[in-house]
């Protein structure tokens, strides 16, 4: 019985070790001094040969054991019994006594000791057979392998810089010792990537696509590579130099993301689709797809595309939070909560989707609601000695910012101002947002000798800041020192791309100043020099603000529709353009469409409400108009147009006492607002109506008596 399993366990050998295919085991089990083959079929190396014992190897005995050991790996994977463990290593000793120089056999007892969890006894392994032979492909491919796992195992730290350390080195060595091969230099360009060496990440993968210029690997990998660097139009040369006809569904999905980095969604929205036509089932390319529809404002068309994955993945929180945010933005507030309540069955106690429904809450007018759980979520995270790592600090502004706007939407100033006040200690950055916010908060609440004190400040403490000292020159000019204030920022002047936003500044300053011709020479000049489509949309909205204060409404328009066709969700744009159409009377249908629009991306704007309201007391709907406008003073109760559009609707619906109040109101507001912001023929319009409308009150009175 036991010769018939030596011959059996000799078939196996022979079948699975390609060293073993010509030996005679006859020959192996004697052989006569000077003739014994190595085991390996290449000439081993001067370190090996010192290596080698003087004892002749047995090998008939080697492959025996071999064939054994290997049996029982196979009742290893079939039973997940440990004591075949055991009996595989002891079989692969006796191998290895039998045939010491055997690398393959050292590489394979390594190897199981990997399988079966003796990382340790794996590495030692390995790093024995190394030292013998640095050559070894085997040995150094499962210390690679072993290193890799531990890193993705790890968290990052020295640990992990190690284990990351040891992996590059290994397959360094892997690459000088088999240059050929695609998969190690794939393999060490990702580690090099991961490490941050971006030099040496390009040159493997480069050798990679020059080994075999036909591997998508190695062409997504150089391509994701570029796009980490910004460079974006190399990822597409690399990505566009596959034919057509030769791009794979993982080829067009990495087409799609070069382009949404260069923020060409159209062509990403072709890419990803391509992509899933080709491969239904990638949930990538579908997640591609609907963010890039999402990116383009295409929101029902992204609302499908999320609705495929989130049937297909149920468990993609992320998932939901976009179709949450489409709802949002749809105005479909319950929805969004329905969205964000499922994400919640997912991650628990996530901060962004916690954040997320104070968005939504906001938007719903639940201020308190919004207000209490964004409070919560900042105790939640507060550290007392103040050190937190870059994202915590991130993220404590975004929560910071969105509370303190609510209490700014609230008509609650000190609340608000002492909320953005948070954000300072959190950094620069933080700081400079902060001290804008602030500055806004006291303008819209008209109380500008604050404003000014606190732009002082904030150039004091972040002097390098070049908007800080063009809001603190804008603050001057209205405070009534024009001239030196517009001095001030022309020597801001260099005569480079830097210049753009001095120009805008120099324009609006001009325009408040209603020094027309200053103002228009300037923001042409911002104009020319914005190169992204965001800042030129811009530029043009500026132009037509200050077309629009000389009366020049044609000019106006065609600015304002130039910004909307570029980007139809620009809620300033769409509001100014669709107002200054209501309020002459012009279009009305149309104007209100633009309105709603406006009102749509942001629901809790007051000026956008007053608009809706004007728009529908133009069309003679006095409940409606009531009711927006309404909501508009709640909004923006220091505003003086705001009580004016009220008085004017209060009168109209035979309320002559209460208009008298709005118009009286309008009034006050129009003295406590600066001479820069104020309208004289506005003004002059709602004394003559509050004028007629005290002398209509009292000849009332009169007549009852």
């Amino acid at each position: 019985m036991k010769s018939t399993i030596r011959i059996a366990a000799l078939l196996v050998a022979t079948a699975c070790l390609g060293y073993a295919q010509d030996v005679n085991p006859a020959q192996a089990t004697s052989p006569e001094p000077g003739t014994v083959k190595s085991a390996q079929p290449d000439k081993p190396s001067e370190t090996a040969k010192a290596a080698t014992p003087a004892v002749q190897p047995n090998r008939a005995e080697a492959y025996y054991h071999f064939a054994l050991a290997h049996s029982y790996e196979d009742q290893i994977a079939m039973t997940g019994r440990m004591e075949f463990v055991t009996k595989a290593i002891e079989e692969y000793k006796l191998a290895i006594e039998n045939d010491p120089s055997s690398g393959f056999l050292n590489a394979q007892l390594a190897e199981l000791y990997a399988k079966t969890g003796r990382i340790r006894d794996a590495v030692l392994e390995a790093e024995e057979i190394i030292q013998r032979d640095p050559q070894n492909l085997d040995a150094r491919r499962l210390l690679g392998r072993i290193y890799l796992r531990s890193l993705g195992d790890m968290q990052q730290g020295v640990q992990s810089q190690e284990m990351l350390k040891k992996a590059i080195e290994q397959y360094e060595q892997i690459v000088r010792i088999d240059p050929t091969s695609v998969e190690d230099h794939l393999l060490l360009g990702r580690l090099y990537r991961i490490s941050n060496d971006m030099e040496k990440a390009e040159k493997e993968f480069k050798t990679a696509v020059q080994l075999q210029p036909n591997s998508e690997e190695a062409v997504t990998y150089l391509a994701y590579l570029y796009n980490d660097e910004g460079d974006t139009t190399r990822a597409l040369q690399v990505l566009e130099s596959v034919p057509e006809g030769e791009r794979s569904a993982k080829l067009h999905a990495a087409l799609g993301y070069s382009y949404e980095q260069k923020k060409d969604y159209k062509k990403a929205i072709e890419a990803f689709r391509k992509a899933v036509d080709e491969d239904h089932e990638n949930l990538d390319a579908t997640r591609g797809l609907a963010q890039n529809l999402l990116n383009d404002n295409q929101l029902d068309a992204a609302l499908e595309q999320y609705k495929v994955v989130a049937e297909a993945d149920p468990q993609d929180a992320q998932t939901y939070m976009h179709l949450a945010e489409i709802y949002r933005r749809n105005g479909r507030y319950d929805q969004a909560l329905e969205a964000l309540k499922h994400a919640q069955t997912v991650i628990s106690d996530s901060q962004e989707i916690n954040y997320n429904i104070a968005v939504v809450y906001d938007a719903m007018g639940r201020f308190d609601e919004a207000a209490q759980l964004l409070q919560d979520m900042l105790q939640k995270t507060d550290k007392s000695n103040g050190m937190y790592t870059p994202p915590e600090r991130n993220n404590r502004a975004i929560f910071i910012e969105r509370l303190a706007t609510i209490y700014k939407e609230q008509n609650k100033t000190k609340e608000a101002v002492e909320t953005f006040r948070q954000m300072i200690p959190l950094g620069d950055e933080n700081a400079a947002r902060a001290y804008q916010e602030i500055i806004d908060t006291y303008r819209d609440a008209k109380q500008w000798p604050q404003a000014t004190a606190v732009a002082e400040e904030a150039v004091k403490k972040l002097p390098n800041d070049r908007m800080l000292q063009l809001t603190l020159a804008g603050q001057q000019a209205d405070s009534g020192h024009a001239d030196e204030a517009i001095a001030t920022v022309r020597g801001m002047l260099k005569n480079t791309q830097e210049d753009r936003e001095t120009w805008i500044a120099l324009a609006q300053m001009n325009s408040r100043l209603r020094r027309w011709k200053e103002a228009e020479d300037a923001i042409g000049k911002a104009i020319e020099l914005s190169t992204k489509p965001e800042d030129k949309n811009y530029a043009m909205f500026v132009a037509g603000s200050i077309a629009e204060r000389q009366k020049k409404f044609e000019q106006a328009e065609d600015y304002f529709r130039k910004v909307v066709q570029e980007d139809p969700r620009n809620a300033t744009a769409l509001n100014y353009l669709g107002y200054m159409m209501a309020d002459r009377g012009l279009r009305l249908e149309e104007a209100l469409q633009y309105i709603r629009r406006a009102v749509t991306l942001d629901p809790q704007n007051g000026a956008y409400l007053d608009s809706l309201g004007w728009a529908y007391y133009k069309m003679g709907k006095y409940e409606l108009s009531e009711e927006s406008l309404r909501k508009a003073v709640d909004r923006m109760s220091s505003d003086p147009t705001v009580h004016d559009h009220l008085g004017d609707l209060y009168q109209k619906t035979g309320r002559l006492k209460q208009a008298v109040m709005q118009w009286e109101r309008s009034l006050e507001e129009w003295r406590r607002t600066v001479a820069a912001e104020v309208e004289p023929n506005d003004v002059a319009k709602v004394q003559k109506k509050l004028e007629n409308a005290r002398v209509k009150l009292a000849k009332q009175e009169t007549e009852q008596h």
